[in-house]
């Protein structure tokens, strides 16, 4: 498992777990209905549930409250390292550059400011593309 997968798991790791489990519902008993007749209660595929509820996942409010269980004052909205620590993981620059190397870096990996700058851009778009929703603002 990658960095990024680390990243993203510790982010949406609960919150699609507990969406998912809750969103079939079990058909009625062949009894209460007509027969030949569908019944409106068929339960969604898993992977059509799944796949709708990981968009609607909103990072906001997760890492607000990583932020707030950690006691520590970090600003994941501007910083890669604030963000890595907020969800509990190693905020080192060996850990930065090998998600430098999975988020596609090209810079110079001792140009620390750079890189971290483009880390958190990179992060928040590969979280949107994975069923984040991440705000405008940070997308830029």
């Amino acid at each position: 498992m990658g960095i990024f997968d680390k990243i993203k798991h510790a982010i949406f790791g609960e919150a699609v777990a507990a969406p998912v489990a809750a969103s079939v519902t079990p058909a009625p008993s062949p009894t209460a209905a007509a027969p030949n007749v569908v019944s409106a209660a068929t339960p969604q595929p898993a992977s059509a549930a799944s796949s709708s509820q990981a968009a609607a996942i909103d990072i906001v409010p997760l890492l607000d409250a990583a932020v707030k269980k950690s006691g520590q004052k970090l600003d994941w909205r501007h910083s890669i390292v604030d963000l890595m620590k907020a969800v509990g993981m190693d905020a080192s620059l060996v850990e930065r550059r090998e998600l430098a190397t999975e988020l596609g870096f090209k810079g110079d990996p001792h140009d620390t400011a750079t890189m971290n700058t483009f880390l958190h851009k990179a992060l928040m778009k590969r979280l949107a593309e994975n069923g984040g929703k991440v705000p405008a603002e940070l997308l830029d």
